[in-house]
């Protein structure tokens, strides 16, 4: 999510221009800001913080601009991952927590000695790889060999700065690299991610010919209408100019034309096809935004929207969404549809 980068930015306001300010807020590395910036999260993971050192991490160079990225394989087994939900009101708000369960380490399966191909997971803003482990999990018992990735600036990733995509589609292009020359890459290469890494997902599928099949959730067709709903949601206090301001001179800062960083602009300019993911009840990325990509995008493109699902929520309905989800990435050449499905399929 892009929620916590709103917190504390009037800090300093009175010595810079707020545009000029804001900006180079908005451009920060989100694990350079202070862990009490962040708000209460309204989704809670349950799962060991120590399941991660099941899978070693590795480091791999990339730039300009010079980064180092955090990332971790999980090779296919028989983790059994086992999903719980529970749901409850908390000062008039829905909380939700996820519990997972899976065998670690997995005993081996049909594909640990043969994947079925590789899957790279990205992660939302201000998150890191632990938010897309549980599809991990997921798709490597599903004989998928997956690559959890902390973005640059973000989780151990390091990075000053990061940019909506323009650079980070290279970054993960030389990831790839690096698996090839361990003989860690197995083809077909999907991307999946949620919201930020959803886009992320998209931009790199745009660059490099080597991704295949694409899972975008939630991602926001429009960066500025994205940052001012996650405003509406978690800062209001925030006096708007301040923030339209910010993004007015954002591409400035990054050194890009006005709305390239807007994805439907990306998507204008080289169209792909992938599968979308939308939430009924997303304030942050509505579903009509999503539907605007996925009309955009090539034919064949396909939306499944989960209508109880929030902005939040809607990356961890696991069980509306696997079967879907394991049917595109299976497909080299286009999705394959589970049986009684049509584009645009609701899961209820």
């Amino acid at each position: 999510m892009l929620s916590w980068l709103l917190l504390g930015v009037l800090v300093g306001l009175s010595t810079t221009g707020c545009g000029t300010y804001m900006a180079h807020r908005l451009a920060q590395a989100p694990n350079t800001y202070p862990d009490w910036f962040a708000p209460e999260a309204p989704v809670l993971l349950g799962f060991s913080s120590k399941f991660l050192t099941n899978f070693p991490k590795q480091f791999v160079e990339v730039g300009p601009p010079d980064a180092k990225l955090c990332y971790r394989i999980l090779e296919p087994a028989d983790y059994q991952l086992e999903v719980a939900a529970t749901n409850w009101l908390e000062h008039g708000r829905t909380e939700t927590e996820f519990d997972f369960h899976a065998n670690l380490p997995g005993p081996a399966n049909r594909w640990t000695t043969a994947p079925r191909g590789t899957v790279v997971l990205l992660h939302g803003y201000g998150l890191a790889q632990f938010s897309m482990a549980p599809w991990a999990l997921r798709l490597a018992g599903e004989g998928w060999r997956c690559v959890l990735i902390d973005l640059r600036g973000h989780g151990k990733s390091t990075g000053k700065h990061i940019y909506y995509g323009i650079h980070e589609a290279r970054d993960l292009s030389q990831l790839l690299d690096q698996l090839g020359q361990d003989g860690r890459l197995k083809q077909p290469v999907a991307a999946m991610g949620e919201s930020y890494g959803a886009v992320m997902a998209l931009r790199w599928a745009m660059l490099d010919p080597r991704v295949g099949p694409v899972v975008a959730i939630a991602p926001y067709a429009s960066l500025s209408n994205a940052v001012m709903n996650l405003r509406e949601e978690y800062a209001d206090w925030m006096p708007k100019f301040i923030l339209r301001a910010g993004l007015k001179k954002l591409p400035g800062v990054l050194g890009v034309p006005a709305g390239e960083l807007d994805t439907t602009m990306a998507l204008t300019r080289k169209p792909i096809r992938a599968f979308f993911v939308a939430g009924g009840k997303d304030k942050i990325m509505p579903e009509a935004e999503v539907e605007q990509l996925q009309k955009m995008a090539a034919p064949g493109s396909e939306l499944v929207l989960v209508p109880a699902a929030t902005h939040e929520t809607v990356t961890y309905q696991m069980a509306d969404l696997t079967p879907s989800v394991l049917a595109w990435l299976t497909s080299q050449n286009g999705p394959v549809k589970p049986a009684g499905t049509k584009p645009g399929i609701t899961a209820q």
